[in-house]
């Protein structure tokens, strides 16, 4: 059988007239964890204003990111999540470089 090839129009119509995706309820621990999460998160970004240095602004992103999507599926673990707050405050590992000399 071929299947009949729709239109953009067509596409966007289907799209608009499908079922909805039912809306993802959370429970009240869930709830409590992505409050404490956010509140972490925008103090961070508010402590980390007059940092200096090159790895602030990465860091400062990556906050900012993780609070535009909050409501993704996936989210960071605890470790991750931890790592993501001290970030601006924690200035990478410096490179070890191979050069041998005295």
């Amino acid at each position: 059988m071929a299947t009949a090839k729709l239109t953009p129009l067509q596409e966007l119509e289907a799209k608009r007239n499908a079922p909805a995706a039912p809306k993802r309820t959370f429970t009240e621990e869930e709830k409590a964890i992505r409050r404490d999460r956010v509140a972490k998160a925008k103090d961070a970004l508010a402590r980390s204003v007059g940092a200096k240095g090159e790895h602030v602004t990465s860091a400062r992103a990556a906050l900012k990111t993780y609070l535009q999507r909050l409501n993704e599926p996936k989210q960071p673990d605890e470790e991750q999540f931890a790592a993501l707050i001290e970030a601006p405050f924690k200035p990478p590992p410096k490179k070890k470089s191979n050069d041998r000399r005295y």
